[in-house]
C-alpha cells in the first residue's frame, strides 16, 4: 500500500507539522547562523504565504529546548545545550484591526497569560509598561534572557492604510511597544520580527538602530520558500505523482512547476525560489492551478497604480535601486516597492555598477491572477464577461484565428464603461496589454528590431503575431509601418506561421474601429 504524503497545507505550527509526520523542508541551518552571529535583533520581510510564521514557530520550539522535534534535522547535529529559554511570541496576524480596540484585545490576552506565568501584577499600567515588566520577570524567574518573536508586526498598519486616524493610533501604540526592545536589552537574548516591509516615515523602530534587516541578505536569501535543490531532494515523490496524474513525463512536471510557481528571488546572489504555498498545494492536489492568488486580493496595489496613472506596459519589467525597495512609505506608497514587497514583482537580476535591480513578475501563476484581477478595475468592463473574453481571445490566438481574436477584442472594448477615460494611446495600450499578456499567451511589448519596436508581439507554439496599434489612426497605416520597418524580418526563418495585424482604435467611438491582417 502506497504511503500517504502529508504536506501540512496551511500548517504554521512546527510541533504539529513534525508530530503529524508532514513534509518539512529543513531550514534549521538558519537558526544555527542566527544564534552564532553577533546580532540580537532581526527583521525579515517576505510576501504572504511564504513560511514566515512557520519559521518563527521553529525558532520558538528550538529556544524552548524541544530537541525531540528536531531529530534528524540540521540543527540537531550542532553543538547546542538545548536548555529552555522563556519565549514571548506575539502573533499580530490574528485580526484585521478594523478599529483601534482590536490590538488592545490581542495584547491583553497575551499579556494576561504571561503575567500569570511569571508572577507579574498588571495594575493599570500601559501595554508598553506591562510588556517591560513581563520581559524583566521572565528573565529573573527563569535565569535566562528572553526570546521575543513578533509575527506580522505591521498587520495593524497595513489594515488601516486609508484610515489616517487608525493608522496613527496603531503607529504610536506599536512604536511604544517595540521601544522595549532597546530599553529591556539586558533581559533579551533574541528579537525576531517578520512583516511585509520595514516601513519608512512611520518611526515604528526609531529607537532600535541596531536592528539587522536580513530581507535582502544573500546569507538569508533562501530562509523562506523552496529552492530547486530542495524541490528535487525533498519533494520528488510529489512531482512523480503530479506527472502520473496528468499523464506526462516527470521532466514536463518539473517544467510546469517551474513556469507556474518558481521565479522569486530576494537578494543579489539569491537562488530562484518557489512559492511554498502554491507548490505544496499543487503537489497535494496533483494539479497545476492558481493557489496563491486565491489567498488575497492586491487592492492596495491596484489603487496605487491608478493613483499614479501607471503605464502597465512598463510597470512589470523595470529597473530600480535598492533604496527604492528597502523602505516602503505607506502614507504615499510607491507602486513598484509595493508590488515587490507583496510578491507581485521580484528580483530577476542585479547590476552592481549602478546598484540597480531588474524587477519582473515572478511566474505565470502571479501574472495570470494579477492581470485577471486588474483587468475589470483598470478598464471597467461592464457589458461583457471578462473571463469569457479572455478565454475566447486566448483560444483564438492559439488556434491561429486572428480575426476571431480581434472580434473578441472589439467586443471587449465595446463594453467599456463610458465614464472611464480612454483619452490617450497609453490607456489603450494598457487595456490591450492586459488582455494579451495572460497565461497561455507569450506576449511582449515594445519588442526592439533593427528598424524600430513592435507594439505587441504574441507567440504561441504554432503562430507569431506582430501587432501595431494606432490611436485615432488607420489600420492601413499600422500595416504599412510593419512592412516599412520590416518588423517581421527577424522571424522569417521561424517555422511558425506569422501574422501581421494593424489595429485602429477610435477615441470617438471608444472602440477598436478596424483591423487588417496580413499572412506572411
Amino acid at each position: 500500500m502506497e504511503q500517504t504524503v502529508r504536506y501540512g497545507i496551511g500548517e504554521q505550527d512546527f510541533q504539529s507539522l513534525r508530530e503529524r509526520d508532514c513534509v518539512y523542508v529543513d531550514k534549521t541551518r538558519y537558526i544555527d547562523t542566527i544564534i552564532n552571529s553577533g546580532s540580537k535583533y532581526y527583521f525579515l520581510a517576505r510576501p504572504r504565504r511564504f513560511g514566515k510564521s512557520l519559521f518563527l514557530s521553529t525558532l520558538q520550539y528550538f529556544f524552548e529546548g524541544r530537541r525531540e522535534l528536531f531529530k534528524g534535522l540540521y540543527i540537531d547535529s550542532r553543538n547546542w545545550d538545548w536548555v529552555k529559554y522563556p519565549v514571548l511570541r506575539i502573533d499580530l496576524n490574528t485580526e484585521r484591526y478594523a478599529h483601534p480596540g482590536l490590538l488592545d484585545n490581542v495584547l491583553d490576552n497575551l499579556f494576561r497569560k504571561w503575567e500569570a506565568a511569571y508572577g507579574v501584577v498588571a495594575n493599570d499600567n500601559t501595554y508598553s509598561q506591562r510588556f517591560s515588566n513581563i520581559i524583566q520577570a521572565a528573565h529573573e524567574k527563569t535565569g535566562r534572557q528572553v526570546v521575543i518573536l513578533v509575527d506580522e508586526y505591521d498587520k495593524p498598519l497595513v489594515g488601516n492604510l486609508n484610515k489616517d486616524e487608525n493608522l496613527e493610533h496603531y503607529r504610536e501604540k506599536l512604536a511604544t511597544l517595540y521601544s522595549n526592545f532597546k530599553s529591556s536589552a539586558s533581559h533579551i537574548r533574541l528579537v525576531f520580527l517578520t512583516g511585509v516591509s520595514r516601513f519608512s516615515k512611520l518611526s515604528v523602530f526609531s529607537d532600535l538602530n541596531n536592528l539587522k534587516d536580513i530581507t535582502f541578505s544573500n546569507e538569508f536569501a533562501d530562509i523562506c520558500g523552496i529552492t530547486e535543490e530542495e524541490l528535487v531532494s525533498d519533494l520528488k515523490d510529489g512531482v512523480k505523482k503530479l506527472a502520473q496524474a496528468n499523464k506526462t513525463s516527470v521532466e514536463k512536471a518539473y517544467s510546469d512547476l517551474k513556469k507556474n510557481y518558481d521565479g522569486y528571488r530576494f537578494a543579489e546572489e539569491g537562488s530562484d525560489i518557489y512559492n511554498p504555498w502554491s507548490l505544496l498545494n499543487c503537489l497535494d492536489q496533483s494539479k497545476i492551478d492558481n493557489y496563491w492568488n486565491d489567498t488575497g486580493l492586491p487592492t492596495i496595489i491596484r489603487e496605487a497604480l491608478q493613483r499614479v496613472d501607471a503605464n502597465l506596459e512598463e510597470a512589470f519589467d523595470l529597473y530600480c535601486t535598492s533604496d527604492d525597495l528597502k523602505g516602503l512609505d505607506l502614507l504615499n506608497p510607491n507602486p513598484t516597492a509595493l508590488m515587490y514587497q507583496t510578491g507581485y514583482l521580484t528580483i530577476k537580476d542585479f547590476f552592481s555598477e549602478t546598484n540597480e535591480y531588474l524587477l519582473s513578475i515572478p511566474n505565470c501563476e502571479v501574472k495570470r491572477g494579477f492581470f485577471n484581477y486588474l483587468l475589470p478595475y483598470y478598464v471597467d468592463c461592464k457589458s461583457v464577461s471578462t473571463n469569457k473574453v479572455v478565454a475566447d481571445t486566448i483560444r483564438s490566438f492559439i488556434l491561429g484565428n486572428p480575426d476571431a481574436a480581434m472580434k473578441g477584442m472589439q467586443a471587449y472594448f465595446a463594453g467599456i464603461n463610458f465614464k472611464l477615460k480612454m483619452d490617450n494611446e497609453n490607456n489603450f495600450h494598457n487595456a490591450f496589454y492586459l488582455l494579451t499578456d495572460l497565461i497561455g499567451l507569450n506576449a511582449s511589448t515594445e519588442v526592439c528590431t533593427p528598424d524600430g519596436s513592435i507594439d505587441i508581439m504574441i507567440q504561441t507554439s504554432k503562430y507569431i503575431y506582430v501587432i501595431e496599434l494606432k490611436y485615432d489612426g488607420k489600420a492601413e497605416t499600422a500595416i504599412r509601418q510593419i512592412e516599412e520597418k520590416r518588423y517581421a524580418r527577424p522571424y522569417q526563418t521561424d517555422c511558425r506561421k506569422l501574422f501581421k495585424i494593424g489595429v485602429d482604435f477610435s477615441s470617438k467611438t471608444r472602440c477598436i474601429e478596424n483591423w487588417i491582417i496580413v499572412e506572411n
